[in-house]
C-alpha cells in the first residue's frame, strides 16, 4: 500500500518515539503520531509524507490506552512545552526508560539494561527559572505568555503546572505595569519596541527572588516605580536587573546587566551546599531533582581521597562542590566566564579548597592541562551541551585513561553516540534515568558516564548518569577511527526509525 497525504487511515499505535509520539506501522512503513500512546487504535489523516515515513494527525481515538489522562493544561496542544500532558505521570517515567533503551540498543555494543526512571513524588510548579516572552493579545494588549510550538507567535497562559507560582504571579504584575504604563512591547519581524522578556529565578530553599527585564533600548518609561513596587508588593525579591538585548536574535539576554536594586544576585542551596546565581549563571533548573543526581551520581563514582577529578563544562560548579568533598582535587572548565567566576564564589561561600576554575573553550584548556602541565585525572565529568562532545575532548580524555567517566548530557542521543567512542575501553555499568522535566519529551534528559555508568533534559526531561570501567589502552588514532565508523553508521540510518 502506498502511504498518500490527506488520506485517512486507521492505525494500531506499537510503540513511543523519542519526542513522545506514538509509533504505528502500515505495510511496514512507519508513521508518526503526535499525541497518541502505545496501545491505541486512531483514526489519523496522513499530513506529511517522506521516503522512509510519515507524520500523522489524530482525527479521532477509536480505543483509549488505559494510560491516557485527561488533560489539565489549557494551552497544551498549541504551546507544545509538556507535549506528555495526555499520559500518566508514571507512563512517562517508563516511556521515557524505553526511549534510552531503545538508542542503547541500536548503537551499543555492550549490552546494557536501562533501569527504572528516577522520577518526582510531585512533578508540578518544579521550575525555578520562568523566561516569559512579553507579547501582544487579539486586542494589541502586552500579555505574558510562551511560545506557541514551533513558532514565535506568544500564546497568552493563565496558569503554567510546571513554573513556579510566585514567579508567574510576579511576571504577570510587570506587564500590568507595562499596560498601565503603554509602554511598547518588542516585535521581532521590525526589531522595533521595547520590552522583550521578563526572566524570575527563584531559590527553591531560600526564597530569594530575581527579576530579570530585558529590553531593547536603554531605559523603561518609570523604572523608579516599577522597582518600588516590585519591592514593597513582594519582599522576596532580592535582585532586580535591566538586561540589554538590543539585537535582532533569538538569544533571550543580552551581555549587558544593570542593577536596579540589590546585589544582582540571589542565592539557594543545593544539598548542604550554598550556590550564588547571576543573571547569566546556569543552575539547575529543577533543583528537588538535581540533587538527587549529584548524590546518585557520587554514590555511584566512588570518589576517593586520592582521586583527581576533571569536571568540564562545569557552570557555576554545583557538581564540582559536591565532587570536592570527597576528592583530593578537582578541576572545572567552563567556556562562560561569567559562570567561572560564579564557580570561584561558591567555593569560597562554601569553604571548599580543593578546586580550581578555568575559564575557556573546553576542548582547548583540557589540552593545556593534560598536554602542556601534565595533570592526569582518575575521574572525569562531562556535562557537555546538547550537541555533545568534541572529538578532540574525547581522545585527550582516552589518552589519560581514567579509571572512572562520569557523563551527564540533555541529549540521550548523542550521550549514547558518544559512549559508542568509549566501549572499547570501558564497561558501561548501569544507566539510570533521572526525569528533570516531568511531562516533557525525553530530549529533556540528562546523562551521566562514571565506573557504574548511570543515567540529565526527558530534554528537557531527564539525566542519565553513566559508569564506565577502564578495559584497557585506547589511543587517539583508534578513537578517531571509531568516530568516524560511528558517526557513518548514524548518518546512513538516522532516516530509519
Amino acid at each position: 500500500m502506498t502511504i498518500q497525504k490527506n488520506q485517512e487511515y486507521i492505525v494500531d499505535i506499537i510503540d513511543n518515539g523519542f519526542e513522545g509520539e506514538g509509533i504505528a506501522k502500515i505495510d511496514n512503513f512507519t508513521i508518526f503520531i503526535p499525541g497518541t500512546i502505545k496501545g491505541e487504535r486512531v483514526r489519523i489523516i496522513v499530513v506529511k509524507v517522506l521516503s522512509t515515513h510519515a507524520f500523522g494527525k489524530t482525527i479521532e481515538i477509536l480505543e483509549k490506552s488505559e494510560n491516557r489522562q485527561e488533560i489539565d493544561c489549557s494551552t497544551y496542544k498549541r504551546c507544545g512545552g509538556c507535549n506528555l500532558r495526555h499520559v500518566k505521570y508514571k507512563t512517562t517515567l517508563k516511556m521515557k526508560q524505553n526511549a534510552v533503551q531503545s538508542l542503547v540498543n541500536k548503537t551499543l555494543k555492550q549490552k546494557v539494561q536501562v533501569c527504572d526512571t528516577v522520577g518526582m513524588e510531585n512533578p508540578y510548579y518544579y521550575r525555578n527559572k520562568a523566561q516569559y516572552p512579553v507579547g501582544k493579545n487579539q486586542n494589541g494588549e502586552p500579555v505574558i505568555g510562551v511560545f506557541a510550538n514551533r513558532t514565535h507567535e506568544v500564546i497568552q497562559i493563565e496558569k503554567c503546572l510546571i513554573q513556579n507560582e510566585k514567579a508567574e504571579e510576579i511576571a504577570k504584575y510587570i506587564v500590568k505595569f507595562v499596560k498601565e504604563n503603554k509602554i511598547s512591547v518588542y516585535d521581532e519581524k521590525n526589531g522595533k519596541g521595547l520590552f522583550r522578556h521578563i526572566v524570575i529565578k527563584v531559590g527553591v530553599k531560600t526564597k530569594e527572588i530575581m527579576c530579570i527585564l530585558v529590553i531593547n533600548g536603554k531605559e523603561i518609561p518609570n523604572e523608579v516605580k516599577l522597582v518600588e513596587d516590585l519591592k514593597n508588593k513582594y519582599p522576596n525579591i532580592k535582585s532586580i536587573v535591566k538586561n540589554i538585548n538590543m539585537k535582532n536574535t533569538n538569544v533571550i539576554l543580552g551581555k549587558e546587566n544593570i542593577n536596579l536594586y540589590g546585589d544582582g544576585y540571589i542565592q539557594d542551596i543545593l544539598g548542604e551546599y550554598k550556590f550564588k546565581i547571576s543573571p547569566l549563571s546556569f543552575y539547575q533548573v529543577n533543583p528537588i531533582q538535581a540533587e538527587k543526581l549529584y548524590n546518585l551520581g557520587i554514590e555511584l563514582a566512588q570518589i576517593t581521597k586520592n582521586d583527581v577529578v576533571f569536571d568540564l563544562y562545569c557552570g557555576i560548579g554545583t557538581i564540582s562542590i559536591f565532587m570536592a568533598k570527597f576528592a583530593k582535587k578537582v578541576y572545572g572548565i567552563e567556556i562562560v566566564n561569567e559562570a567561572v567566576e560564579a564557580a570561584k564564589e561558591n567555593a569560597l561561600i562554601n569553604g571548599i579548597d580543593n578546586v580550581e576554575f578555568f575559564a575557556g573553550d573546553v576542548e582547548i584548556v583540557l589540552d593545556e592541562l593534560i598536554n602542556k602541565n601534565g595533570v592526569k585525572a582518575d575521574i572525569v565529568m562531562f556535562d557537555p551541551p546538547r550537541k555533545g562532545l568534541d572529538k578532540t575532548s574525547i581522545n585527550n580524555v582516552l589518552k589519560i585513561k581514567p579509571k572512572k567517566i562520569v557523563y551527564i548530557s540533555c541529549n540521550p542521543a548523542t550521550l549514547i553516540r558518544d559512549l559508542a567512542c568509549f566501549e572499547e575501553n570501558y564497561d558501561i555499568k548501569t544507566i539510570i534515568p533521572v526525569d528533570m522535566f516531568p511531562f516533557t519529551r525525553t530530549r529533556g534528559m540528562r546523562m551521566c558516564a562514571v565506573r557504574k555508568m548511570i543515567s540529565r533534559k526527558w530534554c528537557v526531561p531527564a539525566f542519565l548518569w553513566l559508569y564506565f570501567s577502564e578495559k584497557a589502552a585506547f589511543s587517539s588514532w583508534n578513537a578517531s577511527i571509531v568516530k568516524t565508523v560511528i558517526d557513518f553508521r548514524r548518518r546512513a540510518f538516522s532516516k530509519k526509525y
